[in-house]
This record gives structure tokens, sequence and C-alpha cells, in this order.
């Protein structure tokens, strides 16, 4: 532990409520101290972990002193609260929550966001999506890491130590049941990925080596199936890509798509919502992915469209372009367009999102994986005459502080 000189090594906390980043709000002594594994209302005994700053503390929860009527057995046995701290494993800090509560703190956590940083008054409710009965066994992607003496598993929360786990409740059961088989070789980190034909391949990843051959696997959406490398990025979730197509579809059906129009898919990976802009009537569409490989796919998977074609590049470089040397004919033809965009976590930034609004698209659909990025960026574009008309919120990421959140924004 760093900082404050006399910090105490622990602190009963009583928590009042949720933060951003999966993390609780205490006080002591007029000081904040987010504190994990506690829910809103407990009275916690809590371990201080970093004292650096005087404005506030962290720390974390190795005793709950007065319980929460939401606290439950954690889902992932490994990562209690009775078990010491440094050896929970991440990827489930929302586990000893029953599951309709973490969904209200979810929803409690992107109204702040977008109170705060977008200048939104909005109250939009956390939807549970098909299959989730009690939260687990979505994961069809799992990364483990190998540590130097060849112990295999995830990382412990916030930290690179590798914890060795019974189980992995959050992973779909053919997921699950390929750990048990690992060995550890040369490997750096494995990754376990479920594809729609339901068999798992295992990718094993060596610090810097570069992977010669990808093997390409079949994703389905509905009827239509996309091209993807084993190791490249789908959603995580067995029903995440059909909620978010369904809701982007939902949104574009609300709009007259004008087939003449220059519609973009931005951050477009294999060309996912690529493909709904074409099947909703977009004609002319370019889908730009940073990720050759991905865009390669992307060209793949859009090819029965002819108007529809797939760009490697940088989205902040493809719109700074656009923005420098689009004619009067395309910026006409942007103007009566459709942008769909599906930054990472960071968003898509303060330049992107500037560059958008001066191409003036009729309507823009942001699928955000981080409500304080989406916030922000809502809050550039309200700067610019552009509002969020619709936002829908889904627990893509059962027992974990992650949420997805699906904005339809106009001029």
């Amino acid at each position: 532990m760093g900082g404050v000189e006399n910090a105490p090594e622990t602190l009963d906390l009583t928590v009042t409520d949720v933060a951003h980043g999966g993390v609780f709000v205490a006080r002591h002594e007029g000081r904040v101290v987010f504190v994990t594994d506690a829910i809103p209302g407990e009275t916690v005994r809590a371990r201080v972990t970093d004292a650096r700053k005087k404005s506030f503390w962290r720390a974390e929860t190795v005793e709950v002193l007065e319980a929460s009527e939401h606290r439950r057995p954690h889902v992932w046995s490994a990562a209690d609260v009775s078990v010491p701290p440094a050896q929970r494993p991440g990827g489930a800090d929302f586990g000893h929550i029953e599951l309709g509560h973490q969904r209200a703190l979810k929803g409690r956590v992107l109204a702040d966001a977008l109170q705060r940083f977008g200048g939104i008054e909005a109250d939009v409710p956390v939807e549970a999506v098909a299959g989730d009965a009690d939260g687990r066994r979505w994961r069809t992607r799992v990364s483990l890491h190998v540590d130097d003496d060849g112990r295999i598993g995830p990382f412990a929360a916030r930290s690179h130590t590798v914890i060795e786990v019974p189980d992995h409740p959050l992973a779909t059961a053919a997921v699950e049941r390929a750990t048990e088989r690992l060995t550890a070789g040369r490997a750096d980190r494995i990754d376990l990925v479920q594809a729609s034909d339901g068999h798992v391949r295992v990718v094993n990843r060596a610090e810097g080596s570069e992977r010669t051959r990808h093997e390409v696997i079949t994703e389905k959406v509905g009827d239509r199936e996309f091209r993807v490398d084993a190791d490249g990025f789908w959603q995580v979730h067995h029903s995440a890509a059909d909620t978010l197509d369904g809701v982007v579809r939902e949104y574009i059906a609300g709009i007259e798509v004008d087939p003449d129009a220059w519609h973009l898919d931005l951050y477009g990976g294999v060309g996912l919502f690529g493909t709904t802009l074409a099947e909703s009537g977009a004609t002319r569409l370019t889908s730009v992915e940073a990720d050759a490989r991905a865009t390669e796919h992307a060209g793949e998977n859009l090819s029965e469209w002819i108007g529809a074609r797939a760009e490697t590049a940088r989205v902040d470089r493809f719109t700074r372009q656009l923005v420098a040397t689009a004619s009067a004919g395309e910026r006409e033809r942007l103007n009566a367009g459709i942008v769909v965009l599906d930054p990472p976590r960071s968003g898509a930034g303060a330049a992107v999102v500037r560059d958008l609004v001066e191409l003036a698209p009729r309507a823009l659909i942001y699928v955000a994986c981080d409500p304080v990025a989406l916030a922000r960026d809502l809050g550039t574009f309200g700067e610019h005459g552009y509002r969020a008309q619709r936002l829908r919120a889904f627990d893509l990421f059962p027992h974990s502080h992650h949420l997805e959140t699906i904005a339809l924004i106009t001029r």
C-alpha cells in the first residue's frame, strides 16, 4: 500500500452507492473510499489497498459485518468474500449480488454517467437477454493465462497473478470442459472459443510471437453466417450479436433508409452491423475497421451487396480524411445516410465525434460497452445539435459490472 502516512490497514465502512468500474462508495472521515465486493447499504470490513491520493482511497472487502438483502453466495465460489482477496479471480465482480439488483445497480451507473458527463437526464432500465435465467453459462470466449511455474487460470482481480480455479461457471459448459484438458506448453495465454457450431477451439498465444495461421470459424446471427478468425473479435455472450443486431434493426426501421445515401459502419469488425444496414436497404455502404484480417472477412461477409465495401483504416484517420476530401455530392449523400459505430471501450472520442458532426449524417446508432465513454461522446454530440432520441441497455455481461448500451442519435 502506498501513500498517506498513518493510513489504517483496515476500515469498517458503511457502503452508500455504486460507482463505475465495479466498485462501491463509502466514506472514512470525509474521504471517499472505493471498495470492492460490497453492496450499497452494507457495513463491511475492508483492507486499504491504495492510499496514495488525498481525495480518495481504495480498499477491498475482507468481511461483511451487516449484509444487504441482495447479497447471495457468490456465483463463482473461488471469488467469494471468504477467499483472501489476492486469491479471488477477476471477471465476476458483481457475482455476490442478486441478479435483478445487479441490473438495477448498472442502471444507476449508466444514469449517473449520462447526467455527469453528457448532461442527459435518463433512466434506462438494463434488460436481460434470452437464456439468462441465472446469468451463468454465457461466455463463449474465455482467456486464461500461464505463469512461469506452468499454472493455468484467470488473473486475480486487479492483478497479473495467475489463479488456478476448479470451475468456470460463467463459461459455457463446453468451454468449461475444455479447460479441464489444457496443458501449459509454451503458451503465455490460452484462448478458448466456442463458435456457432458448438465446437471449442483452443488458441495458444506466446508473448512476442506472431500467429501465421488463422483458423477461420463461422458465427451465425439469425440466418446469416459470418466468417471470423477464431482469435478475432466477436461478441462474448452467446446471445449478444443477435440482441445488438435486433436493436440496430429496430432503430433503423424507424428511419426511412435512403438507398442513394452513403452509409457508414465504423469500427465495423467483420461486418455485423454493415450487413444489418445492407439488409435494411442501404445500397452504398463503407465498413471501416483498423484490423486488416477483420476487414478481409468483412469484405467476404458483405460480398453479396455490390455497393458495399470494407476498408482497412483507423476510424479517426478515415473520418478526418473524409472531412478533408469529400466532394459536395459525397457530402450530400452522407447527409442522407446512417452511421453505425461500435467503438472500443474508450469510446469514439471528441475528434471522431466532431468529424461526424461536420459530415452531418441523418442519424447515428452508437453501440457502447462503456457508459462513461458513451456519455462523454453524447455530450460532444449534444454540443453540436445532435441528441440521443432512444437509449436501450442490456446485461450482456451478467455477474460483472459491464453492460452494453445502444443509442439512436439524430439532429
